[in-house]
């Protein structure tokens, strides 16, 4: 690292908490699927801020629209109106099948204010005995770092040091329909989860098992809560990932994407019965559906469906993860994902991914790794086929290195 890099980050570590362990680049400028580090070099960008800039980096027309309504008005909280949220509410609800939206800022807060909803909603509509409501999630999740959140994680450096945690919640093995129909009981007011486990290394469930999961809530009056914050918005080919396999959650949760990394904004999309419990006073956020926010994210929503990220993201996505089947490596353990959300995972004998995620950025590749021994492979929807191509042949020469 030169002089310059090195100062970013020594004056970093020197001044913020160390609560992330980035990869040693310093970007300072993006376009596309394209970011530039402070001396110059140009990197594919295969991370997407975790999908946040599905979009492309600096999409113009998101820009134009965030520049345009900052100049108009910013903020006024929600003590009164304003002319941007009720067409956000309209365009997301029109373009997602969703009867009620609840604005928010961060994924996690998308899903600290669904707890809150499907909880009140046990208690007021299905008429669970107060403070007795159960929420089911699975093992190896991820919903975020809030304190409520982190309570049900099962990673150890989530939950370490953090606790007294609140009550309420059941884990269970992911892709284990059996287990969540032994797990419900009348008690039991939602079942949380990702359609793909981002965090964990990119993990698929069985094929038909959401299907068996909406059948079981169904019967159950249970609320099926889908955390689509890294998986919707287009990241696997289908404008929400459970359309894969046909089904419509109760309650499904948006955020990153959303605003096409320009701002930070989140949304609780539900039925009637689940957001129809709040009441004024109940909930709420001074940011969340602010003027600029839904400005964004209606910017945001329109160029990915007006300019085909979607159809893109798919056929890419199958490119993608067909050329990482065919590299030869005996470091691969195996290789998964749908659409453009992949990933590399390699034999615990290779080594930490993280020295190969360390080795692409020499290549001209951004990825990052996820749990030692993943490499997480998610790049804008904007890519095209001579890029996935850019990309496939850097990632043979990196993966065939052995750095154990």
């Amino acid at each position: 690292m030169s002089a310059s890099v090195i100062d970013f980050v020594a004056t970093e570590a020197r001044f913020g908490a160390h609560n992330y362990e980035p990869i040693g680049v310093v970007l300072s400028r993006g376009e596309g699927v394209w970011v530039w580090d402070t001396e110059g070099n140009r990197y594919l960008d295969c991370l997407s801020a975790y999908s946040a800039v599905s979009q492309g980096h600096c999409h113009p027309k998101i820009l134009a629209a965030m520049v345009e309504q900052a100049h108009r008005l910013t903020l006024t909280s929600r003590a009164f109106h304003n002319d941007q949220l009720a067409p956000f509410y309209e365009e997301i609800a029109a373009l997602t099948g969703s009867h009620k939206v609840l604005p928010m800022n961060s994924g996690a807060e998308a899903v600290e204010s669904a707890i809150k909803s499907v909880r009140k909603w046990g208690y007021e509509v299905k008429g669970v005995l107060d403070g007795h409501a159960e929420i089911i999630v699975c093992a190896n999740n991820f919903h975020g770092r809030t304190l409520g959140i982190v309570g049900f994680s099962t990673d150890p450096d989530t939950r370490a040091h953090f606790g007294p945690f609140a009550p309420g919640f059941k884990i269970i093995p992911f892709g284990d329909a059996a287990a969540l129909a032994e797990a419900i009981t009348p008690n039991t007011v939602a079942f949380l989860v990702e359609p793909i486990q981002g965090e964990a290394g990119v993990i698929l469930p069985p094929a038909g098992y959401f299907s068996e999961v909406r059948e079981l809530c169904t019967t159950n009056n249970v609320m099926l809560v889908l955390d689509e914050i890294q998986t919707g918005l287009g990241r696997t080919g289908k404008l929400l990932a459970e359309q894969h396999e046909g089904i419509e959650a109760d309650v499904t949760l948006l955020g990153k994407a959303l605003s096409g990394g320009f701002y930070p904004v989140s949304a609780v999309l539900s039925n009637n019965d689940v957001l129809g419990t709040l009441r004024p006073g109940q909930h709420g956020s001074t940011f969340g559906g602010n003027p600029l926010a839904c400005a964004v994210a209606r910017a945001a929503l329109r160029v990915l469906t007006e300019e085909g990220m979607i159809e893109n993201a798919a056929r890419q996505g199958a490119r993608f993860l067909e050329g990482l089947k065919d590299i030869r490596a005996n470091t691969i353990r195996e290789v998964r994902g749908r659409g453009l959300m992949l990933a590399v995972e390699l034999h615990p004998e290779a080594g930490r991914a993280r020295r190969y995620c360390e080795a692409l950025q020499g290549m001209g590749i951004l990825a990052k790794d996820t749990h030692e021994q993943t490499i997480r492979i998610a790049p804008p929807l904007v890519i095209t086929s001579d890029q996935v191509d850019w990309a496939l042949e850097r990632l043979a020469t990196t993966l065939t290195q052995d750095f154990s």
